[in-house]
Formats: C-alpha cells, sequence, structure tokens
C-alpha cells in the first residue's frame, strides 16, 4: 500500500490539468452524501484501507460513520452498507438498481472479459446464461444426483483422518488440510468427472487466483495511471494465474472431448455444458470461453467457500465444548452407531447440526463482503443520494454481529436458528432475511447455495460422528486463535490442528 501511494503521489502532475479542470467546471448542486471519513487529495480513502483485513477495517470505520458510509477509492465513489435495514433498502427495495458489478482488472482477465455469471453486468446476457445455468446444473435434482459423490469423498477424508490419527500417536492432526482436499476433490468430480491427487497442487492454484481478486490494480482506480500496474508487477502475475487456470480448464476440456474419457465424465457440469454449446436450439449461444468463466466461476466459488465454512464451524465447536458436545449427542442419539457413516438422509434427522452450520456463516461467513455491486442508476437510501457506478460493499460480517438486531451478537450460539417456537419463522440462507445473507440477496446472490451447503452438512457431520477432539496439551478454548487471512473467501489464518480421537 505503501509502495502504491508513492507512485500515486510522484505521478501528481500527470494529474494537475485534471484537477484544474475540474477546479473551474460548474459545481451545481452537489448530492447528500452518506457520511464517510475525510480523505485525501487523489487518492481518497485508500491510505485509510487495510486491505489484509479489509471487512475488519470497514467495520471499524462503520461504527464510527454509521451502517451507510461513503468513500473514495482513487476517483471511484464506494458505499459500505454494515445494518439489516440499509441491505434492504438496496437489496430488496432497489435490488435492480444494485444488480451491476464493476469492471475491475482482475475480474476481467480471470472471466474471459466477463462472460461468466459473477462478474457479468447485469444485461440480457447475464440474464439468460444464469438461468440456462441454474436451470441445468444447480436444480436441486441435480444437486442430489451428486449425492455418491460427496458420501465417498466423505468417506476418504474419514479414511484419511483415520490413518493419520494412529501414525501420529496423540500428536495434533491438520484438519484444515484434510477439509481443503475434500472440498476440491468433490468440486472437481461434480464439475470434471475426476478426482485431483495432492501433487496436482489445485489449493496452490485456488490460493493464488484468490490473491489476484485482491492485488490493488491502480487502472480501476485512476486511469491515466493504469501504466504503474505494468511498473508494480501486478500486471504480470495476474497474467501468470490466468494463464495456469487457462491450461487447467483445456487439459480437462481437452479430456472430455476424448472418445476414451471415463465413464465418471458423463453428466458432470463440464459435460452438461459442452452439450449446450453443441445444442443448436439453446436459447443462449456459448463458446468455449464462456464454458471456461463458468468453470472459473464453480471451481473458485464451490471449494473455497465449502472448506472455510467447515473449519470455521470446526474452530468455533473447539472453542465452545458445550455446543460441541450437544452436536455429537444429536448425532448419537438420532444415528444408529452401527453405520459406518452419516448419509444424507440421516442429515435432515439432525436439527441442531444444521444450526451450528448457520451460527457459522453468521460469525464466519466466507465472503465477508460478499461479491462487490455496482449502482445502475441513482437512488435513494436511508435519505442519502446514491449515484451511478458507485462500488458498493454488503458487509455481512459486521450485519451479522449487529447488536441492534442480534441478542448477544459475539457469542456462537446455535440454538438461536432453531424453531424453539412453533410462531417463530426459521431463518434460511435464501436471502429473505436481510439480518442473515451470507449467500447475498435477490437477483445476484448465489446460485449454488444447495450444493455448498450440501458439501458442508456431510463433511461436518461425518467429522463429528467418527471423531472427538481435543486440544493439544497446554491449550484451553480461549486459546483457539479465530484470526482470519484476507481474499474474496476468507479462511483462518492458522491451520486447525487438533487431537483427533477414534469415538
Amino acid at each position: 500500500m505503501a509502495t502504491l501511494i508513492f507512485l500515486i503521489i510522484f505521478s501528481l502532475p500527470i494529474l494537475f490539468i485534471f484537477l484544474l479542470i475540474r477546479k473551474n467546471r460548474s459545481p451545481g448542486h452537489p448530492a447528500r452524501r452518506p457520511p464517510g471519513p475525510k480523505g485525501l487529495p487523489f487518492i481518497g480513502n485508500l491510505h485509510q484501507l487495510d486491505t489484509s483485513k479489509l471487512h475488519l477495517c470497514l467495520t471499524q470505520l462503520s461504527n464510527k460513520y454509521g451502517p451507510l458510509m461513503y468513500l473514495k477509492l482513487g476517483q471511484v465513489p464506494l458505499i459500505v452498507i454494515s445494518s439489516a435495514e440499509v441491505a434492504k433498502q438496496a437489496l430488496k427495495q432497489n435490488d435492480l438498481v444494485f444488480s451491476g458489478r464493476p469492471n475491475s482488472t482482475s475480474s476481467k482477465r480471470l472471466s474471459y472479459g466477463h462472460l461468466d455469471i459473477v462478474s457479468s453486468s447485469y444485461n440480457e446476457y447475464w440474464r439468460e446464461m444464469r438461468k440456462t445455468v441454474v436451470l441445468h446444473l444447480f436444480t436441486l435434482k441435480q444437486v442430489r444426483s451428486f449425492r455418491d459423490v460427496r458420501e465417498s469423498e466423505v468417506s476418504r477424508m474419514v479414511a484419511e483422518i483415520t490413518k493419520m490419527t494412529l501414525a501420529r500417536s496423540g500428536r495434533a492432526v491438520d484438519l484444515s488440510e484434510r477439509v481443503m482436499y475434500y472440498s476440491v476433490n468433490v468440486l472437481c468430480r461434480v464439475a470434471f468427472g475426476k478426482r485431483f491427487d495432492e501433487e496436482k497442487q489445485l489449493d496452490v492454484l485456488l490460493l493464488e487466483l484468490q490473491k489476484s481478486t485482491m492485488d490493488l490494480f491502480v487502472a480501476d482506480y485512476f486511469a491515466p495511471l493504469g501504466w504503474i500496474d505494468k511498473f508494480s508487477g501486478v500486471d504480470s502475475r495476474l497474467d501468470r494465474v490466468f494463464e495456469k487456470m487457462d491450461s487447467f480448464f483445456e487439459e480437462i476440456i481437452e479430456e472430455h472431448l476424448s472418445s476414451n474419457r471415463p465413464k465418471s465424465m458423463e453428466g458432470d457440469f463440464l459435460d452438461l455444458l459442452i452439450r449446450l454449446r453443441e445444442d443448436t436450439s439453446a436459447s443462449v449461444k456459448i463458446d468455449w470461453n464462456n464454458i471456461k468463466a463458468i468453470l472459473m466461476n464453480i471451481f473458485v466459488g464451490g471449494t473455497d467457500t465449502s472448506a472455510s465454512t467447515i473449519v470455521w464451524a470446526l474452530t468455533a465447536l473447539m472453542k465452545n465444548p458445550s455446543a460441541m458436545k450437544k452436536a455429537q449427542q444429536e448425532i448419537k442419539t438420532l444415528i444408529s452407531n452401527k453405520k459406518s457413516s452419516i448419509n444424507e438422509d440421516d442429515i435432515e434427522k439432525l436439527p441442531y447440526l444444521k444450526a451450528v452450520i448457520k451460527e457459522t456463516m453468521r460469525l464466519y461467513p466466507p465472503l465477508p463482503l460478499l461479491i462487490p455491486k455496482e449502482t445502475m442508476e441513482k437512488c435513494t437510501i436511508n435519505g442519502y443520494e446514491i449515484e451511478p457506478k458507485t462500488i458498493t460493499f454488503v458487509n455481512v460480517w459486521a450485519i451479522g454481529r449487529d447488536p441492534e438486531y442480534w441478542e448477544s451478537p459475539n457469542e456462537f450460539l446455535p440454538e438461536r436458528f432453531l424453531n424453539n417456537n412453533n410462531d417463530e419463522k426459521i431463518i434460511d440462507f435464501k436471502g429473505r432475511d436481510f439480518g442473515y445473507i451470507p449467500f447475498g440477496s435477490g437477483r445476484r446472490s448465489c446460485p449454488g447455495l444447495s450444493l455448498g451447503v450440501a458439501a458442508v452438512e456431510m463433511a461436518l457431520a461425518n467429522l463429528l460422528y467418527s471423531f472427538d477432539f481435543e486440544l493439544p496439551r497446554g491449550m484451553s478454548e480461549e486459546d483457539v486463535d479465530t484470526d482470519a487471512s484476507q481474499g474474496l473467501t476468507v479462511h483462518k489464518k492458522n491451520p486447525l490442528c487438533v487431537v483427533v480421537k477414534l469415538s
């Protein structure tokens, strides 16, 4: 960040003429902007943002300036939404206005020119593509068709942890690593019809993709100074990551087109997309770049978020032994201990387990700022005017911990998601309750919600059924850290290493 600011200040003479033009321009009637911290000339509030923990930094600023806060990133306006009421005004009452996406350098490159679902602008292409993808890939029937994949990968993960536990003789096991391999392979079998061994280092590729989305490109905020991105190296890093990702997709597409492809590739997501490409009667025509852009969304969104949620759930349970005991007791009471594993029919009998996952996603949402939005036209929120092309962060991390909305907001209490009173509404993931929107809400909500939740439920249920977990000697519940790494998806910064005992 310091290097970036130095380069920008060094380039100020280039913008001197621009400043004079703006100074002499007729001011008109300035819009009534939301409150926010005062910025510096040219760079705005960039110097006040800590990108290593952006959601926490924005929460602290919002605590001072309010649940609708205005910032300036260079020449780009930004608002941050941090309460359920403001989120409702934006995402329900002005859903269409907030359905745009900012045209960032990294998203454009990684999505093959915004040919995906996540970063594409709200237009006819996006509407048709999203409808097509949802109808062919994310229906409840399609999600259920991959039940065997989830169950077999869970069994493999449990077997690997058992083997490590026996070999390590009471020493701690890194659960974060095992959970990531589970998540990657569930997704790869669903999307690509094959497992990938650990030597493929797909987790490394995921990490590099994450870092690319968090790199600060000067061109996004100071268009005349875009040359700095080449000088700083972020352009070349993005190109390298894109080329690795593209090569990976090219390889699996070639395998799918081969006459000798394995039977496991029949009916996976890529196979269905290839059929859509060949369907001349399809409502939307797609080419190979469309397919690779959608695969990028599935690959990144379907692995990182699931793995993050599972690890955060285990972390929260380790810090709250009473909740851990209650979750395991529910499983042992309702499920016969003669069974080797939990299946998806069993999970429907486990309301407390489901509540644990919901509470985890309240406290540790995998996408704490969701995917950035961009306003498509002028609107009024909370009495303030929001101009078109304003980037919008919805801080679901702050919303989930809002003391005006949640009782004891910083405590891990899965019971708040149980229907203890038949007159009470059970809060779900579907974005209808704006105090709880880990998957977003409205037109731009996550279409893969059901697929991700199913993977998380299977993993957590079987881990709690198969093992008992203890902290390493000398550690207490207070010592379990909740430090987070920063990326598009927020993971636990340090691996979750615990002593595992066979139950």
